[in-house]
């Protein structure tokens, strides 16, 4: 299915008035430690005293605290701490069971990351964005600037979602992470229907210092099946095709199963401390946007 034929805008020019005053941070600072206001901070020349470290051969002069000399005889360093723009990196799932629901997943996904890439870009932070399926698909580069958000528009409008795959996050995840980038936040969003499991990939995404964040996609009708009746089942990944009777039992198991799928994510986020947002595709994507704000602290008001 070709996404680009899609006719309803990514941006709704009311919800943009929104999310302006809102800033995108990471609850871990990149190369320093967390700062209550954002963004991460490194050490470097800049005009806020950070701390001291010993002298060493060839360091420059200018940055000994002589008053620590005059009154203790050390030879010490003044460090400063200098302001650093947060990198997002965002991976977004084009498995072909992205395409169910009404709206479609793929759809509302693309609009839950138009909508955080521009609060991103419109606070000077970099995004980078990386399709997946069973590895790393396309990639829009990093840039900064809110001018940048048409381009990346462009670029989600003409995506388009893979089939007969299955989907591996972890394979994805490996691409990713084996290139020559700055850490930060990593948003993915997907439905998670990973036959080998999520967690493999956002565990390597923790063991290589990003700071995961993940926004679970379904729609209502995987939550709630019809209540009885024969169904033809599509694994819409393979095409493979089963015919099955939905009686009250198998009905009571299957929400037995998605529940108990839904709180390994929560429990598995839960337990490592990582951002999450699970939502059904019925929602409108402002108020999960909002969500996040309010249940994670990744974005906060602009002050």
């Amino acid at each position: 299915m070709n996404s680009a034929t899609h006719a309803t805008p990514l941006f709704d020019p009311r919800f943009l008035e929104k999310i302006e005053y809102l800033s995108l941070v990471s609850r871990r600072a990149f190369r320093g430690r967390l700062f209550a206001q954002r963004g991460g901070r490194r050490q470097g020349t800049g005009i806020e005293f950070a701390d001291h470290r010993n002298y060493s051969t060839g360091d420059d002069v200018r940055y000994i605290d002589w008053n620590i000399y005059a009154r203790h005889g050390e030879l010490l360093l003044k460090r400063f701490q200098e302001e650093e723009d947060l990198h997002v990196y965002f991976l977004l799932d084009c498995s072909r069971s992205m395409d169910v629901g009404v709206p479609r997943k793929f759809d509302y996904a693309r609009r839950v990351l138009a909508a955080l890439a521009y609060i991103a870009l419109d606070d000077l932070d970099g995004v980078g964005i990386t399709t997946f399926v069973d590895d790393a698909r396309n990639d829009f580069s990093l840039v900064r600037g809110k001018q940048r958000i048409h381009p990346i528009l462009r670029f989600l409008e003409h995506l388009e979602t893979h089939g007969n795959v299955e989907t591996n996050l972890q394979r994805s995840v490996r691409t990713f992470v084996s290139r020559r980038q700055r850490r930060g936040l990593v948003i993915v969003i997907s439905d998670l229907y990973d036959p080998a499991g999520f967690r493999l990939g956002i565990d390597l995404l923790r063991h290589e210092r990003y700071e995961p964040y993940l926004v679970h996609l379904y729609d209502r009708q995987e939550s709630n099946p019809p209540p009885r009746g024969e169904v033809e089942l599509v694994d819409i990944e393979t095409n493979h095709v089963e015919t099955v009777t939905i009686t009250r039992r198998r009905r009571r198991e299957y929400l037995r199963r998605y529940q108990s799928f839904l709180d390994s994510i929560e429990n598995y986020c839960r337990s490592h401390a990582i951002g999450y947002l699970s939502t059904a595709t019925d929602r409108t994507y402002d108020e999960a946007i909002l969500d996040m704000m309010r249940a994670s602290g990744i974005l906060v008001r602009r002050t």
